[in-house]
């Protein structure tokens, strides 16, 4: 038996499945003061009745760390960068409590400026004096040489040593400084609470008995060992996003190309999958306006939900950006466009009277009648959701997954279906994908589509591999590996040392089964060349377990 289990903003949702069959499903509010409490309901729920012992596979969403770094609520952390020569970082502005440290490692991997050590003990001392025990150190080419970050961190923890370093090659190794070091901070300013929680999960799931593996979804719609998530907690932000894009996937299981679209009480998520292969963003995840490493789905969220508070301006409806609780029909306190939905529909989502008499409140200012005022609503909610697919679809046309795509098609990319995940995608759906010239899904999972993508994904890993043959060495951008070689090598040779060590560092992390699942994303080599000759050549070369469904599930059954 498998459990998911989504916290959502508004709801955490949960379902217990076996062999594709969904044995339960369950509902809660989310408690955003007490996500664990919103958890440990729905398992509950799900358990009565069913052996702890009976559960195999656990996978959690959570919206944890992307509400710490959307609320500010994450540890107090410092950065020290060690950039190089190029661009002034000093005039820079980061994040506050960022120090700039002499030094430098080159492209290659070669120390070509040694760091100042006295410069280093006054920076960990303006930290501490700061009140600060969190530091991320990120050094430019760290991840071909981290000598220079793990330098600076021996420093500050023999003088400090309450002081917790984040090294920026253990948490990312890919190129791009800026988001290594945005990445690196992020994770410094989270991981604590994050371990915390994690902790208190795996102990009330124990207490449960409980003994089976559990994870966490990824931005990438992959999951990772709750272990592994400890060293990489910003892996784990927009996971709701990534269990809606997953759970239209594990409805469908086909090639068609599908706009996801999950109607939530607050928000509205939007999520492509390309012939049946969830779209990337190539850029990473971006957090409050920054770039980072963090893999992620292509995804889009609009402030427009099911419970955005109704509203009569004057002249025109408005809806949201702000909720006031539940749709009015289940008991809120104010006209949302779930109400407008069951107002049209006869009452089949909740008490109709509920909902006309706030429906009434809004429509008697504007002129019109309830009735009058839930079509105008309902029409606005699908012209909102056809303009945010408009606009997501330019933003898309940027992906290089996307323009290959169109490029070897030689057409645009056309939906053949929008997927409704969500409560309330049976109101909106339809009529939007009538709008969008496609058909619409929305199936009777769709409410606890996200839970399901969640207990289904597999888990995900990318490895990046870059390889200097006159060096005779190499480099991965996980857990600080290098290596040296003692042949000639071409780009072949290359590819097939990353696919070892791709399964290596599977097998580590609890993933090796689904390591034969790889393919490449990357194939690079640039010849080096001095006066008239070529001296060796440089291979970049990526490789990933790439996002799926695990092997158990076959599709969801009738």
């Amino acid at each position: 038996m498998l459990i998911g289990i989504d916290v959502g903003g508004t709801f955490t949702d949960g379902i217990l499945c076996s062999e594709g069959r969904i044995l339960k499903t369950a509902k809660h509010p989310t408690k955003e003061d007490d996500l664990q409490d919103s958890i440990f309901a729905v398992l509950d729920e799900l358990l009565q009745g069913v052996k702890g012992s009976a559960i195999k596979h656990v996978v959690l969403s959570t919206t944890l760390v992307t509400n710490l770094l959307a609320s500010g609520g994450g540890d107090p952390a410092a950065l020290i960068l060690i950039p190089g020569p190029g661009l002034n970082w000093r005039q820079r502005e980061l994040f506050p409590h960022t120090y700039i440290a002499d030094g430098a490692t080159d492209f290659r991997g070669r120390i070509i400026e040694p760091l100042n050590q006295a410069q280093i003990e006054e920076f960990g001392k303006l930290i501490t004096a700061a009140g600060i025990r969190k530091v991320a150190v990120v050094g430019k080419f760290s991840q071909r040489n981290s000598s220079q970050e793990r330098q600076v961190g021996e420093i500050l923890q023999e003088r400090h040593p309450d002081l917790e370093v984040i090294r920026g090659f253990e948490v990312s190794g890919q190129l791009n400084f800026p988001r290594r070091a945005v990445t690196a901070y992020y994770t410094a300013v989270t991981r604590e609470k994050w371990a915390g929680f994690a902790a208190s999960i795996k102990k009330a799931i124990g207490e449960r008995g409980i003994a089976s593996p559990i994870n966490i979804l990824k931005a990438d719609g992959g999951t990772m060992p709750l272990e592994t998530s400890l060293n990489y907690p910003c892996e784990t932000v927009f996971s709701g996003p990534a269990a809606s894009v997953m759970g239209a996937f594990a409805l469908t299981m086909d090639r068609q190309t599908s706009v996801v679209v999950d109607i939530g009480g607050t928000t509205t998520d939007l999520g492509l999958i390309l012939e049946g292969k969830p779209l990337y963003a190539s850029r990473g995840a971006l957090i409050d306006g920054r770039y980072t490493h963090v893999r992620s789905f292509a995804v889009r969220s609009l402030a427009l939900g099911g419970d955005s508070a109704v509203r009569w301006s004057g002249d025109r409806i408005t809806l949201g950006p702000d909720r006031l609780g539940p749709a009015a029909c289940f008991g809120g306190p104010a006209a949302t466009p779930t109400d407008a939905f069951n107002v049209l529909e006869g009452g089949k989502l909740g008490h109709l009277e509920l909902s006309l008499r706030a429906l009434e409140k809004v429509s008697s200012p504007a002129g019109r009648t309830p009735e009058e005022l839930a079509r105008m609503i309902v029409s606005q909610v699908n012209r909102q959701l056809q303009d945010g697919i408009k606009e997501m679809f330019k933003s898309w046309e940027q992906e290089p997954a996307y323009k290959i795509w169109e490029i070897v098609n030689k057409r645009p990319v056309k939906p053949d279906r929008v997927v409704g995940i969500g409560a309330a995608a049976a109101a909106f759906i339809p009529a939007l994908a009538e709008q969008l010239g496609c058909r619409p899904l929305v199936h009777r999972y769709s409410p606890v589509a996200n839970a399901l993508g969640a207990a289904v994904a597999r888990p995900t890993l990318s490895l990046l591999l870059h390889a200097d043959t006159e060096r005779q060495s190499y480099y991965l951008n996980l857990d600080g590996v290098t290596g040296k070689f003692s042949r000639s090598w071409q780009l072949e040779d290359a590819k097939e040392l990353a696919r070892e060590q791709l399964r290596v560092i599977a097998e580590k992390r609890g993933i090796g089964r689904y390591a034969d699942y790889h393919e490449f994303f990357m194939e690079e080599q640039f010849n080096m060349i001095r006066g008239w000759s070529t001296t060796g050549k440089l291979f970049d070369v990526g490789v990933q377990i790439a996002s799926g469904i695990i092997d158990e599930f076959k599709g969801v059954q009738p």
